[in-house]
């Protein structure tokens, strides 16, 4: 037996050592490399860009023969300017301090009644459902399947979803939806966690059902933190939410790109958990959310503390109501319970527990994102920096051992990847509101009618432009590893996150054993508001109100007619413009040099073989069930057994569902005929809508499983020729056109008639559903 310390052992765990460095240093320069070619090639063409407008107003300064002149009425004009951005910062200070007074409302551009709140039920929350009012012109009808918004809750107030007439709230109501608003006052119950925010969601769409018998359930959109809390709520509560669409939810906060997502990095470097918990107790247990907000403008400084400023600077008058009617949304700062924000910190952003399936959202309540029954509609951004694709769409990957057990479970989980639009316009932006939103929306009662799966989803615009615009959608079929390749299949730095939720757990025990209890005998209620009204967020906001020496200084003069605006060739003029656009690549620069100074030291230091032993305990990845075992599973054998069980609904089904495995994709001009045919077409009409979708769950095994088998035993569930006739005219029906068809979708079409003993397709297919029944009103649920 060789012994523990022998030289073959010592050289062994040696060689372990060195390929742990060498991974670390490979990844540490693979990043560095990112963020020098990212800082070259933007800031390359950035500064090439300011050199030829510098030398283009060099040349027209020479050749202007009214120099003196041009700057008179310039400085004049910016005088006159600068008055008018002091007097919309002065409204702003105001505008606030009416707003906290009247108890921080939401911010939603629509009329609304509050149909319950939160501190009424059993589980006592800050939570309110709003009912939005449709405005004048617009007509919502109750049978249709109404639309519940969760906004986030991370610092700011509600209402940023209903926050423009182009909204998730005005696409919903335009199609005749009936909308419901969650909302919170700024201060949570004293006895409110999590848990009792889930309870008070449940609720609201439990009454939300109560007022919509006649439709199905409630679509449930979740915006950013409200994203996750709406799959918590489906995971806790699966029979009682419709589908659910996530907008920019930070499901997975370990994944990133390396080079790309600094973010996610500031648990490691900033202390894990403590932070949190030294801030509620300064807060005397109240968690400010001011800071929050701080970190979101951190990570943009040159927009959120120079460039907002100089666009209002460039237009005071044009841009005043804009520029106030954002930041009464933005400066809103609302708050939460210690252990809100704990649960927040720990489970999800420095633990990752929620992803991998080891959350619990109570004592003895797991978080099981395999237990959600309804579909799943994913938003994401390639150019969102708070919530990178990686983090709102790994969590399938640590939840599924393949997209084979997506179907076996009978999920429908589909996802978008827009190519730009940052964080915050995922759910505010007007011109993704008109396009995505509106297309999620319209495809919404169709989606239901999609065999279990993993889909993409594929919005292409063909004609027309704003509202005339037409789009082309369709549904591809994706592996766990096209999510996967998203970040190049290298999750090899998420090992450096598990060093530092083990390191967060231990300084956090530290914490609360020996600074803790000293913190909180020096915070007093008095003193928790005096800390808050200091806070940086806040000061630079009030310091503009009317009882500012600058005010007063300046609020005559913005009150004075203004002169003759100048030109915009004035050379000051663009002067001007060129001198912003320069401090801001400026501070770009520096923001860009400190993400990767931070990401680099967060490698450098959670990176080694010492820290990914330390983190062991917490690198673990959920047991996940093989493809092999899945066959075992109870659900699956039932399925396989009863394969000649059945009759015409469950042959058409199948038939479906063969033609969609041979397809790969489906367009929505299909999916909307096996919609409306699955809805109001009989034997299908009078099943209803769960039979419906146990049936399509059923069949989706047995194709699966045994497609072979699933074809050779249609004959068994059509047992007469006039059966088989009219099953195969409605599945040709829905599949379309033979010139539209892919030659394997023919091909299987072909086996299917075969398998029928029908003959084979020779002419076109014909347009008319052999099953129409009478339209009712329900067509456009």
């Amino acid at each position: 037996m060789e012994p523990t310390f022998s030289p073959a052992r010592i050289a062994e765990r040696f060689a372990r050592v060195q390929a742990g460095h060498g991974s670390q240093a490979q990844r540490f320069w693979r990043a560095a490399a990112r963020h020098t070619e990212r800082m070259a090639n933007d800031h390359g063409r950035r500064l090439n860009e300011f050199w030829m407008r510098a030398g283009a107003l060099a040349q027209n300064l020479d050749a202007h023969d009214r120099l003196f002149e041009g700057g008179v009425a310039y400085a004049s004009e910016a005088a006159h300017r600068a008055a008018l951005t002091f007097d919309v910062l002065r409204q702003r200070a105001d505008n606030d301090k009416a707003h906290e007074a009247a108890g921080t409302p939401p911010v939603l551009k629509y009329e609304c009644e509050v149909l319950l709140d939160g501190r009424d039920l059993p589980h006592p929350s800050n939570y309110q459902l709003l009912k939005i009012k449709p405005p004048a012109g617009v007509e919502v009808f109750d049978w249709k399947r109404p639309y519940l918004i969760i906004d986030p809750r991370a610092g700011h107030g509600a209402g940023i979803g209903g926050f423009k007439a182009d909204s998730q709230v005005g696409v919903a109501l335009h199609d005749g939806h009936p909308v419901y608003f969650t909302v919170f006052r700024p201060h949570p119950e004293p006895t409110q966690t999590l848990a009792s925010v889930m309870h008070t969601e449940a609720e609201f769409v439990r009454e939300i059902a109560r007022r919509h018998p006649r439709s199905p359930k409630p679509i449930v959109v979740g915006n950013c933190q409200g994203g996750w809390a709406a799959m918590v709520l489906a995971a806790t509560n699966p029979d009682i939410a419709g589908p659910l669409v996530i907008n920019g939810a930070p499901l997975a906060p370990w994944s990133g790109r390396l080079g790309e997502n600094p973010m996610r990095y500031n648990g490691g470097l900033l202390g894990g958990a403590v932070p949190a918990l030294w801030l509620s107790d300064l807060g005397h247990g109240v968690f400010d959310g001011a800071w929050l907000v701080a970190n979101f403008e951190a990570l943009n400084p040159s927009r959120n503390y120079f460039g907002k400023y100089y666009d209002l600077f460039a237009d005071p008058e044009g841009g005043r109501e804009r520029f106030l009617d954002f930041e009464r949304w933005w400066g809103g700062f609302h708050f939460m319970n210690e252990a809100e924000i704990r649960w927040i910190v720990e489970q999800l952003f420095v633990g990752n527990r929620l992803s991998r399936g080891a959350a619990q959202i109570e004592p003895g309540r797991p978080i099981d994102f395999r237990a959600i029954r309804s579909p799943i509609i994913l938003f994401a951004s390639l150019g969102d920096n708070i919530t990178p694709p990686q983090q709102a769409l790994n969590w399938i990957v640590d939840t599924y051992a393949d997209e084979h057990e997506i179907r076996i479970r009978g999920q429908r989980i589909i996802y978008m990847i827009h190519d730009k639009v940052g964080h915050l316009g995922i759910f505010v932006s007007s011109s993704i509101a008109r396009k995505e939103h509106a297309e999620v929306a319209s495809t919404m009662k169709t989606i239901e009618a999609l065999a279990p799966g993993l889909y993409e989803m594929k919005v292409e615009e063909e004609t027309g432009e704003g509202v005339h615009a037409k789009f082309q959608v369709s549904f591809e079929e994706r592996k766990l590893s096209d999510i996967l390749a998203i970040d190049e299949n290298d999750r090899s730095e998420e090992r450096d996150f598990a060093a530092v939720a083990r390191l967060s757990e231990l300084a956090t025990e530290a914490y609360a054993l020996a600074l803790r209890p000293l913190v909180q005998s020096f915070v007093t209620p008095q003193a928790a508001r005096f800390l808050r009204d200091l806070h940086p967020a806040r000061v630079q906001r009030r310091v503009f109100g009317l009882q500012s020496p600058v005010a007063h200084f300046v609020t005559p003069f913005a009150a004075r007619p203004m002169g003759v605006a100048v030109d915009a060739d004035n050379l000051f003029l663009q002067a001007e413009r060129l001198w912003a656009d320069a401090f801001m690549q400026t501070m770009d620069f520096c923001r860009d040099l400190r993400d990767a100074w931070c990401e680099m030291a967060f490698l450098s230091f959670y990176g080694g073989p010492l820290m990914h032993w330390i983190g062991a305990p917490n690198a673990f990845v959920r047991a996940q069930t093989t493809p092999q075992e899945l066959r075992y599973l109870p659900r699956v054998e039932a399925a396989l057994r009863h394969m000649e069980s059945g009759g015409f609904a469950e042959a058409v089904i199948r038939m479906m569902l063969l033609l969609s495995e041979a397809r790969g994709s489906v367009r929505r001009d299909r999916l909307e005929r096996s919609a409306h045919m699955l809805a109001h077409d009989e034997p299908f009409a009078a099943l209803g809508a769960a039979m419906r979708t146990e049936i399509i769950a059923e069949q989706s095994i047995i194709v699966e499983f045994e497609p072979e088998r699933a074809l050779k035993t249609l004959p068994a569930l059509l047992r007469t020729a006039q059966e088989r006739e009219t099953a195969i005219g409605a599945v040709e029906f829905v599949a379309g056109a033979i010139e539209e068809m892919e030659p394997r979708t023919l091909h299987t079409l072909q086996e299917i008639r075969k398998a029928l003993e029908l003959p084979p397709i020779e002419a076109n297919i014909a347009s008319k559903d052999p099953l129409m029944s009478v339209v009712t009103e329900f067509e456009e649920i």
